[in-house]
């Protein structure tokens, strides 16, 4: 294999040799899935996720010495590649260059960065990955939400930016394949990925390493260029051309792989695509009662015969009950909530897995339920794995279209009546939509 630059006919100095087998041990541990837990989780996502989710978790790999990826794990890394770049120094001492090494490095960094930020663009273009808040979120107090899910609803009431983002994400990895706009693919992932970074960490999020690992391979692309653009952008001097022209890789042969990515990438789309239609991933999809959604005020609260007046600081004290259009019901009470966090972005086309619209939330306890229409039951279990165990079998009537009760008992045994009654409450978001953001609301 032959190459046309003047780079590959000259020896490197050998700090330039030891810092590329560094990176280049480094780069094959973050490209190549060495962590049997991807592997697991692939074979896990072809019976658990959606036709998209399995396209994600392809593309998706974070290296792991525990169950969730850490900051330390990275590190654990490139000590690893350090010591195997050490021995490589030792053993390796006749070679004058790595150009044509350092050639193919580039070509497999550029083609695994681009599929990555595929993954989690097609996400962003249809508006899944920051869904609308759903009803309990819209009446859930502010200081009951975590930095990261007021992040994420944040992004959710503006779909259109969030498709913006994932238009900025798939062109940068798009500008990747080819190598005359690699620089200008890398750097827009500098920019992009990097604000990606500062957001996990200033909202307390779950992708942090996942960020790191893709800078990391968008500084690797982007320096490669660096000496050029300096001697052109700072010095005025002549800057010359790419020098690396693979030879040995026929046109059409780089066509047809650069191709057959494009073409992938073009499937994920259509996948993504279906996944909106079907509704996303973030919430449930089963539905739930016939014309049931809205918040409820609760009228009424016996336990065990005895009323509950409605309070402040008594846990037992519903303040009011939501149902979502999905299968869900949430509570909101007085009681402490222990906290179910939501640390990476999980597709599952199975509804109890899906724990978006509770995970970052204090202030509500969230049940899923299973209607019995024909004898008019309600299972009622709690989403939160915190609390395991926590159920209500109810038999429910509806009087009227704006009147739910329930009759009951709890797992505990304790027999629970309720009144709910429906509050016809209108909601900023909606109404701004209704009469434009820049019209006046009357509400």
């Amino acid at each position: 294999m032959a190459f046309d630059t003047t780079l590959s006919q000259n020896g490197w100095k050998l700090y330039e040799k030891v810092i590329f087998r560094f990176f280049f041990i480094l780069l094959i541990a973050l490209i190549v899935p060495l962590d049997w837990k991807y592997y697991q989780n692939l074979f896990e996502a072809f019976s658990t996720s959606t036709s998209y989710g399995v396209f994600f978790y392809l593309v998706r790999y974070v290296p792991a010495f525990g169950t969730e990826p850490r900051i330390q794990d990275l590190f654990l890394i490139a000590l690893n590649s350090a010591a195997v770049a050490g021995a490589w120094s030792l053993i390796d001492r006749k070679e004058r260059n790595y150009s044509q090494l350092y050639y193919w490095l580039r070509v497999a960094a550029r083609y695994k960065l681009a599929l990555a930020l595929a993954g989690y663009a097609l996400l962003k273009i249809f508006s899944m990955q920051m869904p609308e808040p759903s009803i309990s979120n819209l009446n859930t107090n502010y200081g009951d939400i975590t930095h990261w899910k007021a992040f994420s609803m944040s992004g959710g009431i503006v779909p259109g930016y969030e498709s913006f983002l994932g238009w900025v994400e798939l062109s940068a990895g798009l500008l990747l394949l080819f190598r005359r706009t690699a620089w200008v693919g890398a750097f827009t992932v500098l920019l992009f990925t990097g604000n990606v970074f500062m957001s996990n960490l200033a909202y307390e999020g779950g992708e942090t390493v996942y960020s790191v690992i893709l800078l990391l391979f968008g500084l690797f692309i982007f320096s490669y260029d660096v000496p050029r653009l300096y001697r052109l952008t700072v010095q005025f001097t002549e800057a010359k051309p790419d020098f690396v022209s693979p030879q040995a890789v026929k046109g059409p042969i780089r066509l047809a792989l650069k191709s057959l990515v494009i073409i992938i990438i073009g499937i994920a789309f259509i996948l993504a695509q279906k996944q909106y239609s079907d509704g996303g991933y973030q919430y449930p999809r089963t539905p739930g009662l016939t014309n049931a959604a809205g918040i409820y005020r609760v009228k009424e609260l016996k336990v065990n015969g005895n009323p509950i007046q409605p309070s402040l600081t008594d846990s037992l004290s519903w303040r009011d009950v939501v149902f979502e259009k999905w299968n869900t019901l949430s509570v909101r009470s007085t009681a402490k909530v222990v906290l179910a966090r939501n640390l990476t972005e999980e597709i599952t086309k199975n509804d109890s897995r899906k724990n978006y619209e509770y995970a970052g939330i204090a202030g509500r306890q969230y049940y899923t339920y299973e209607a019995d229409t024909v004898r008019h039951t309600l299972q009622l279990s709690n989403r939160n794995p915190n609390y395991t165990g926590d159920n209500f079998l109810f038999t429910y009537s509806r009087p009227d279209t704006l009147t739910i009760l329930l009759e009951g008992v709890s797992s505990r045994g304790d027999s629970v009546s309720l009144r709910l009654e429906k509050i016809q409450k209108k909601y900023l978001l909606n109404e701004a939509r209704k009469s434009g953001r820049r019209n006046a609301l009357k509400l």
